[in-house]
């Protein structure tokens, strides 16, 4: 008998449900009553800093200049005091390096005078700048061991806040993590470049339609997608704890093939696990608002109401490592891995992004008023043009080892990069693509074609859910990035495509109205020719068929269906050009991300392809063998009495064992000797290559083995927790 298995399970059929913990004195609290307790948010500014402080730090904020020394010593101060008063006694520079995940390194705010005495400090320089090191974080080159210094730099326009640890608080402050020379280290810096680089681009496009805008942000709304499972089994499986996967395991019988989990009701177990994850959300300002079951068995989603970018992306990287505190106190696991459980539905994290101005007006909204509605044409065909002149760093963007697993797996876009824009708009596009007028009755036409439309943020719901980016109304859902990417690198891929689809846009429209043009002729003009060029991009169908794939390949857009091949356009020209231009990252940055990407993709490869071996070698192959020789002594048992015809059923099953036996020692030299090849190729890119078309065939080979002896080996025997075990939530 499997003991490791076994007690695993003991374990969780005796657990004891949690108590909730979001009542007070048995009367339940209102959201508003708690909601960004703990975030150095507006009105805490307000209290705790002198007014010219408080006005100074806003004005920093929207024009994304630096902060005096000063008022810096002053801000420091009034956070150290809120701080203080609700019990924290460290500080930390929180911040988001190339590892996907978040950083801190905590500082007391104790310390010890020339003379001896205690005292509690925080000054401006401690507040605004720090020197972590970090010097084993991913670099991709541009810091050598001898000159490893990392600087952390406080990024004012996202607050501050307290994370709780069991008894101990923390103030934590977003920052950027950049070299000593100032290039970019993390995901946040590029982020905020590419943002401001959006509105420089954005605001006189606006302007056209509207010359009180002076500010236009990016706003994002993710969805998050995860899988829970019990704690007790996550340790029992090796594989999950290695690699955030399970490198072996069959399908269970049922699975999600009724679709009865989707939207169905939710275990109480888990209904405790997100009501008291959204409590601990609410009070970081996180602003989570739906929660149900996804489709496949255990998995479930969270999403919040859309906020500015970085702040979006700031509060989903905090949220998943709440995620993973909350669930250790339900004794369960949060699984953020793409895919991690063959044969089910994979996790993704939909990225809705659009645009705001300062005067409050969505630009990707058609809105009700027909004679505003060709602002929201400019920046919605603007948007579709971006795309399909980007598609391929978009690509890039999303490319790592565990979207590989999901992407085209029949439950997430596949690797072609194509938008949906639903059958009213694709027909208004069509129509405004073949009028041949260049005037003002051509304009009136246009407009009047639009304000025809369906009212598209309650009826064109109908998102083509198997679409890498959709139209959804108000905004579009990027829905190909993996769930437990950071959302910073993708964003910042489509703000800066869009600012440099809108400058080009600006320049072409003033081209034409220098020759004589009307504004509006020159810009309807202008995004006729934008529709002609981008046909090829807008694909209405189905994304998973064959037969996509042959047309997509016809219209010249790429499939890169792995990462390595995805990646390789970070070091053409298209790419050098696109973060140049738009200031998101120097040419030497740029190459270090490239690097970054590589190796962690290789040596992501790398982990899981030891982890099966050990699995295989540890666990599945001693139960195997023990189980073979039951059968054998069977058998022989059976020939003694001459009962030979009897033991035709056991033969045949041990030729069964021992052909999957022989698959997996094949398997497993064929691995080394390609894991080996890998260790010495040449470069990172030829490196990667191996790992993808030589190492990774023969752990599914191996695997597609080990799982043919799960469906017969005897279930007491089998050491390993089983999916029918792991997807069920007791």
């Amino acid at each position: 008998m499997s003991l490791t298995r076994f007690n695993a399970l003991q374990t969780l059929e005796s657990r004891i449900e949690p108590i909730s913990t979001d009542f007070v004195e048995g009367k339940a609290e209102t959201i508003a009553s708690y909601f960004g307790e703990n975030v150095f948010h507006d009105e805490a500014m307000k209290k705790y800093l002198p007014e010219k402080a408080y006005l100074t730090v806003k004005a920093a904020v929207q024009s994304g200049q630096k902060l005096t020394r000063e008022i810096a010593d002053v801000v420091a101060v009034g956070m150290k005091e809120w701080a203080q008063h609700h019990g924290c006694t460290h500080f930390a520079h929180w911040f988001q390096p190339l590892t996907g995940k978040t950083a801190e390194k905590h500082d007391s705010f104790f310390t010890l005078t020339h003379d001896g005495r205690v005292i509690e400090e925080f000054a401006g320089s401690a507040l605004v700048q720090q020197e972590p090191d970090g010097s084993s974080f991913p670099s991709g080159g541009m810091r050598s061991t001898f000159e490893a210094r990392g600087y952390t730099v406080w990024d004012p326009s996202s607050p501050a806040f307290i994370m709780a640890v069991g008894e101990g608080k923390t103030l934590c402050i977003p920052t950027i993590f950049v070299t000593y020379g100032g290039e970019a280290q993390d995901y946040k810096l590029p982020l905020l470049r590419s943002q401001a680089f959006l509105d420089r681009a954005a605001v006189p496009v606006a302007q056209f339609f509207d010359e009180n805008v002076n500010k236009i942000t990016a706003t994002l709304g993710w969805e998050q997608e995860y899988f829970l499972v019990d704690d007790a089994l996550y340790n029992a499986r090796p594989d999950l704890a290695m690699t955030g996967r399970t490198l072996l395991g069959r399908p269970a019988a049922k699975h999600q093939q009724l679709e009865d989990h989707y939207f169905g009701s939710i275990p109480e177990r888990v209904y405790a696990f997100m009501r008291d994850l959204e409590t601990e959300s609410h009070k970081l300002g996180i602003p989570v608002r739906t929660r149900h079951n996804e489709v496949a068995p255990s998995q479930y989603e969270i999403a919040p109401i859309y906020e500015e970018i970085n702040v979006a992306v700031d509060h989903n990287q905090l949220l998943m490592d709440l995620m993973e505190r909350v669930a250790r106190r339900h004794k369960l696991r949060v699984l953020l891995h793409e895919k991690p459980f063959a044969g089910v539905n994979g996790s993704g994290k939909h990225n809705n992004w659009s645009m705001g101005t300062n005067t409050g007006v969505n630009l990707l909204s058609p809105g009700k008023n027909p004679g505003t509605n060709l602002r929201f044409l400019t920046f919605f065909v603007n948007t579709i043009a971006a795309v399909h002149k980007y598609a391929d760093i978009l690509r890039a963007a999303i490319a790592h080892a565990g979207n590989d697993h999901r992407l085209g797996a029949n439950e997430a876009p596949p690797a072609i990069i194509s938008v949906f824009i639903g059958e009213a708009m694709t027909n208004l596009l069509d129509q405004i693509a073949k009028g041949k007028n260049q005037d003002g009755k051509e304009v009136k036409r246009a407009l009047d074609l639009i304000s025809k439309l369906p009212n598209l943020e309650l009826d064109n719901t109908d998102r083509n859910r198997t679409s890498p980016f959709a139209f959804t109304g108000n905004k579009f859902e990027i829905r190909a990035v993996g769930s437990s990417q950071n959302c910073a690198g993708p964003m910042a891929v489509m703000n800066a495509m869009m600012g440099l689809q809108l400058t080009e846009f600006k320049n072409d429209v003033d081209k034409l109205i220098s020759k004589g043009s009307g504004q509006d002729e020159a810009i309807l003009s202008v995004l006729k020719a934008y529709i002609r060029k981008s046909k090829a991009i807008s694909f209405e169908g189905n994304n998973y068929s064959d037969e996509w794939k042959a047309e997509a390949a016809k219209r010249g857009l790429n499939n890169f269906a792995t990462t390595p091949e995805a990646l390789d356009v970070l070091g053409k020209k298209l790419a050098q050009d696109f973060y140049s231009k738009s200031g998101v990252m120097t040419k030497v940055e740029l190459e270090a991300f490239h690097s970054v990407q590589l190796h962690g993709y290789v040596t992501k490869l790398d982990i899981e392809s030891k982890a099966l071996e050990e699995l295989v070698h540890s666990f599945v192959l001693p139960a195997v063998l023990r189980y073979q020789k039951e059968i054998a002594d069977n058998i022989a048992a059976l020939r003694s009495i001459d009962m030979v015809q009897s033991a035709k059923f056991q033969v045949e099953l041990l030729k069964r064992i021992n052909n999957n036996v022989e698959a997996i020692h094949a398997g497993l030299k064929k691995l080394n000797e390609a894991y080996e090849q890998a260790h010495h190729a040449d470069s990172l890119r030829a490196e990667a290559d191996i790992f993808c078309h030589a190492v990774k065939p023969q752990m599914e080979a191996i695997r597609a083995a080990v799982d043919d002896l799960e469906a017969v080996v005897d279930d007491q025997y089998w050491p390993l927790v089983k999916y029918r075990e792991l997807l069920v939530i007791r």
